[in-house]
């Protein structure tokens, strides 16, 4: 039988939700079971408790809601009206916390589990598709959750716990993070294809100094390689646009808004020519990162022994670059001669 509420100090009406929490969750698995047999025996028996620890329990209970919740009848009990509009709001809640359970139970399987990715934009198209079917060739109900976005976003989102993997570039150096490199990817100047340079397969990048440039915006890590090889190659480019996504910036590079350092498309693009620069080096480290000490599930551990297998053969294979703009038949054309000649390129070029 219940115990009648001892005269010990209630929870105040301002107690804060914190306080609430903690006295009444412990609890609420107790007391539907008492009201869901109306006998505390039976109750307890379900519960593997102590009948006298139940009992106590849900008068503590009453007495921390200040609430009759239950109208007692000899060895049995009911609910008051109090206590039935109490029990449709803890059944649900203790429905959720279930469901809860469950999906985390879930998420952490070894065969069927989920993995949250992050990746940079210009990986979306190609490389992700290709490292996900390849690893599920092996684990064919691993789940993902996909995430796209510059690369501090991501590592915002990693240190927040929405990510367990992300791939970016540059490749991360902070005390919280740990991060392995992956794989290189050579970029490329991208100009129109009737651009001075067009007609040329290399190019010092310090070429390129007087043109207008088309760039992501500041905080993705493509427009700090960039800032930092015009730099070493001597000049600070002048920026007309900045995009989020490279193959926008391809789209102004062919409408002759400027010219860009791009990574290779995956498919090539007319109206611009790739050019390969050669001073200096044009590449950027792509890695992978993830939270310091933060403990991986069965699929997150699975697919990131999978990446780090991928070292020197994370990226596909880059796409053709265009033909240089020429006459599209007919015999090549004599070298030029005379003072408006052209000097040919250089090995350096």
């Amino acid at each position: 039988m219940l115990h009648k509420a001892s005269s010990q100090s209630r929870l105040s009406p301002n107690s804060n939700e914190e306080d609430i929490q903690q006295v009444l969750a412990p609890r609420l698995a107790q007391f539907a079971a008492v009201a869901r047999h109306e006998h505390v025996t039976r109750a307890a028996h379900e519960l593997g408790v102590p009948q006298s620890t139940l009992s106590r329990a849900m008068a503590r209970l009453e007495q921390d809601l200040d609430v009759t919740l239950f109208a007692r009848k000899g060895r049995t009990v009911s609910l008051t009206p109090a206590g039935r509009t109490f029990l449709t709001t803890v059944e649900r809640a203790l429905t959720e916390v279930e469901k809860a359970a469950e999906s985390v139970r879930a998420d952490a399987d070894p065969t069927s589990g989920k993995i949250a990715f992050g990746f940079l934009h210009t990986m979306g198209s190609e490389t992700v598709p290709a490292l996900i079917r390849a690893f599920r060739a092996d684990h064919p109900h691993i789940r993902f959750q996909l995430v796209q976005n510059y690369g501090e976003a991501m590592l915002e989102r990693l240190r927040a716990g929405d990510l367990d993997l992300c791939l970016t570039s540059p490749v991360p150096d902070a005390p919280d993070l740990v991060a392995r490199r992956l794989d290189e990817q050579r970029l490329r100047l991208v100009v129109p294809d009737d651009h001075r340079l067009a007609t040329r397969k290399r190019v010092r990048l310090a070429e390129a100094a007087d043109d207008t440039f088309v760039t992501l915006e500041p905080g993705y890590g493509l427009r700090r390689i960039t800032d930092d090889l015009c730099a070493q190659a001597g000049f600070r480019p002048r920026v007309a646009f900045e995009g989020e996504e490279a193959e926008t910036l391809r789209g102004l590079v062919a409408a002759g808004l400027g010219v860009a350092l791009l990574p290779p498309p995956a498919v090539a693009r007319p109206g611009v020519v790739e050019l390969t620069v050669t001073a200096p080096r044009a590449a950027r480290e792509i890695g992978v990162a993830w939270l310091d000490g933060h403990p991986d599930t069965p699929p997150v551990a699975a697919f990131k022994r999978f990446l780090l297998s991928r070292r020197g053969r994370l990226l596909p294979e880059a796409a053709p670059e265009p033909a240089a703009p020429g006459p599209a038949t007919g015999p090549a054309p004599e070298p030029a001669t005379g003072p408006t000649a052209a000097p040919a390129a250089s090995a350096t070029d």
